[in-house]
């Protein structure tokens, strides 16, 4: 009955309108409505004009302290004081993508190294780890990736939790137990998941595009392992993962929190003392691009077509030159295929097409050149259609460029929107972890800002040519019925 209550502007009026559909109000109740212009502007939000006229945002960015253990583990440190509290983040170059290192189609042993980490040692089993962790209130954790292997610890920076914390973690780092029944149980239920992503079609989707995409390629097969390949894993294989690639010369280690400097050393020689030297891993070889355009359909019963559109990206960019090109790409990719409402695609394919209820595409720069996508779902009777519009949509913006009104509004949301990354411990310490993975200088954080702000329109348009081939893309799609069939 209120529904006609529509916004503050109308005030009064709008009570008056909706009262006057209510078969109890009085003639004498009611007054004729004033017409108001619907394209009139709005007063409360004239006041959003004064952003044209914003001072440059002034950003201070935190304080990387960086130094080196006696082992040789590079360490960038953020003191912050705000919490009682410390993140740390421990990275090695060992991803499922050096699965097939340890052994001939092995994949799934990064990720069972990871999940097997802090599920016991020699002096403590599954159940009083977890009593010594859930005691503690710590959250300790490890995770592989295709490039890389994360140990992650958030502690309360009080002596009597952190001090144990980092016993927790040193030992899960240097005594894993790997117990064979824990292995033979996380097996089993790996199996019952890979067996359930059968019935999923983003899954399924991923799974093809990679696979398409990288062939022989380490990143082509998928970190969790295979539905072939988990059985055959072994106790033998993670202790080989572990002694070869979780050591100091694939290490970096990253801390943020309520800690000194002095401390933040101690700390950090705590944390790697134990670590074997090992061997740096040997550099990744670089996937080769599709020589043609392909389309992959794969057959689901559903009402619904996933779809997956993309090409070979990036590796993530050590240098000044080649930063400046990705942050022009960013740039121009976020008008074309961001997350928002404002995007190309999004107000095409789904606001006037109303093929999807949305659409987006990013790059993931790893160690080498990782994929660019974008991804959709729509009506199986529409599937062919979007694809073909969203193509459209892509070339018409490789051709006519985005325009200065567009690349405004992007650098400024980029801009105000950066300080953000930094806004919490574990935000500064995912930043610093990444950074020092990738061996990013102080500046990478520092010169952000900068880097936006040099951006040019043409620059930003070559970019985005240069980058992305459209007649070279691969298609996945995911339905009952082929698109290609259609037509």
């Amino acid at each position: 009955m209120i529904q006609n209550l529509l916004s503050k502007r109308t005030g009064y009026l709008s009570l008056l309108l909706a009262l006057s559909t209510l078969s109890t109000v009085h003639a004498e109740d009611y007054r004729a409505p004033t017409v108001i212009d619907p394209n009139a502007p709005i007063a409360a939000l004239s006041t959003l004009t004064s952003l044209d006229d914003m001072t440059p945002l002034q950003i201070t960015v935190p304080d990387i302290e960086q130094f080196t253990t006696v082992s040789g583990v590079r360490v960038s440190f953020v003191r912050t004081t705000a919490l009682p509290i410390v993140d740390i983040d421990l990275r090695f170059n060992a991803g499922s993508a050096r699965d097939e290192a340890i052994r001939a189609d092995g994949f799934g042993i990064a990720n069972m190294t990871a999940t097997m980490l802090t599920q016991g040692t020699s002096r403590l089993d599954e159940d009083a780890f977890n009593r010594a962790s859930e005691t503690l209130g710590v959250n300790l954790s490890s995770s592989a990736y295709k490039d890389m292997f994360i140990i992650s610890l958030r502690s309360l920076s009080d002596d009597e939790h952190l001090l144990p914390a980092i016993e927790l973690m040193t030992q899960m780092l240097n005594d894993a137990s790997f117990d064979e029944q824990i292995l033979a149980r996380n097996k089993a239920r790996l199996l019952v998941g890979l067996q359930q992503q059968k019935q999923d079609p983003s899954s399924l989707a991923s799974l093809a595009f990679n696979e398409a995409l990288y062939g022989a390629h380490p990143y082509a097969h998928p970190s969790s392992g295979t539905l072939k390949s988990v059985p055959s894993i072994s106790r033998a294989d993670l202790l080989a993962f572990k002694n070869r690639y979780l050591v100091t010369a694939n290490a970096s280690l990253a801390m943020t929190g309520d800690l000194t400097l002095s401390e933040a050393k101690a700390l950090a020689e705590n944390i790697t003392v134990d670590l074997p030297k090992g061997q740096t891993a040997a550099m990744l070889p670089e996937p080769k691009p599709l020589s043609k355009a392909q389309h992959i359909h794969i057959p689901f019963p559903s009402s619904q077509t996933t779809v997956l559109i993309g090409q070979l990206g990036n590796k993530r960019a050590t240098d000044p030159i080649a930063q400046q090109q990705q942050t022009n790409f960013a740039i121009g990719n976020e008008v074309l295929a961001g997350s928002d409402f404002n995007a190309r695609l999004m107000t095409e394919i789904r606001q006037n097409l109303g093929y999807t209820y949305g659409i987006s595409g990013s790059m993931s720069p790893m160690l080498t050149r990782g994929p660019y996508q974008i991804s959709f779902s729509t009506r199986n009777d529409k599937a062919r259609a979007a694809i073909d519009a969203s193509v459209a949509v892509i070339d018409e913006t490789l051709d006519k460029g985005i325009t200065s009104a567009e690349m405004r509004l992007t650098t400024d949301n980029l801009k105000n929107s950066f300080p953000m990354s930094f806004a919490s411990n574990a935000s500064i310490n995912g930043l610093l972890g990444m950074m020092n993975f990738y061996q990013l200088p102080n500046s990478y954080l520092s010169d952000y800002v900068s880097r936006i702000e040099q951006v040019t329109l043409p620059a930003v348009n070559q970019t985005m040519r240069e980058t992305l081939q459209p007649d070279q893309f691969l298609i996945v799609t995911v339905g009952e019925v082929d698109p290609w069939d259609n037509k």
